[in-house]
């Protein structure tokens, strides 16, 4: 079997960040002039402050993630860089008890991601292609039943 590596798509991760940001900046100095108290214009300026607490550190701790599953060495590595530091976690084949499918979002508003939860022998779930990494093929439950099927080949199950 050859070594399977993904990487999350960054650009899509740094596009989001940099809309809330832009959208909060737009609220922001657009309704930062209220006089008297509106409940609607202070609402409109909350709300832009708040979406550029997320905007702001989002962009700039975008990060990629890199997923080697490699057969070779029996073991999942996974690598997570930004541009302040880089993180590395590795997991043996072994210390995997079972591979489900996980999601977050909900059906009625079409906006769900699907991920591998990883059930260790610890007790301690990992998500494998983690939400809002922006996989490609991660809001396709189809493709990620192909991710765990591939995954428990290289597993042996």
């Amino acid at each position: 079997m050859d070594m399977w590596k993904s990487q999350s798509n960054s650009g899509k991760q740094m596009m989001a960040s940099v809309a809330c940001a832009v959208v909060g900046l737009i609220l922001v100095v657009g309704f930062h002039d209220f006089a008297g108290f509106d409940t609607n214009t202070a609402a409109a300026f909350a709300l832009g402050l708040l979406l550029l607490l997320i905007g702001v550190p989002g962009f700039l701790l975008s990060c990629k993630q890199t997923v080697i599953v490699d057969p070779g060495t029996r073991r999942i590595t996974i690598e997570d860089s930004n541009r302040f530091h880089r993180k590395k976690r590795s997991i043996p084949f072994n210390d995997i008890a079972c591979v489900n499918i996980g999601y977050m979002g909900k059906r009625s508003n079409y906006v769900t991601w699907y991920y591998l939860m990883l059930k260790l022998r610890s007790g301690e779930d990992y998500p494998l292609f983690a939400p809002g990494r922006f996989y490609d093929g991660g809001s396709d439950r189809s493709t990620v039943e192909g991710w765990k099927q591939r995954l428990e080949g290289y597993l042996g199950r």
